[in-house]
């Protein structure tokens, strides 16, 4: 009896783990404002970091993104300010254009809680990478 029980946790394990994953809109590319940059800010669905939300801010607007979302900051062109923070903090910085840019939220094991570090991607890599995120419901 027992033997079938672990059985049936090791199967069901999978499904159980991937409903932990956002839920949403699959990833669409906006159309920014003229003179104005989209900043696509992207997480990867990892079950280890999976109750991390720390506030990420590019210019003016603060999002709190979960394991497999994404969130679109509309910035103006011009110098960019993206930061997260916990017990440590991570800063990109870049003159933007208008148009797209991608920024992958990651997690390194810290000593209380996870180190996120923003690792700005370039664009073919991305598009493959945010196709699997949904949109962060506001």
């Amino acid at each position: 009896m027992i033997r079938f029980r672990w059985i049936g946790l090791k199967l069901c394990l999978p499904l159980l783990l991937a409903a932990c994953a956002m839920q949403g809109k699959p990833f669409e590319k906006l159309s920014p404002p003229p003179s104005n940059a989209v900043v696509y800010v992207y997480r990867p669905y990892h079950y280890e970091s999976s109750l991390l939300r720390p506030a990420v801010t590019c210019g003016d607007d603060t999002a709190r993104i979960g394991p497999g979302a994404y969130h679109a900051f509309v910035v103006p062109a011009g110098h960019v300010v993206c930061n997260v923070q916990t017990e440590t903090a991570d800063v990109v910085e870049f003159d933007a254009d208008p148009r797209a840019y991608y920024i992958r939220e990651e997690f390194a094991w810290g000593v209380l809680t996870g180190h996120p570090h923003l690792n700005p991607i370039d664009t073919d890599q991305a598009q493959s990478e945010i196709q699997s995120c949904c949109v962060q419901a506001p």
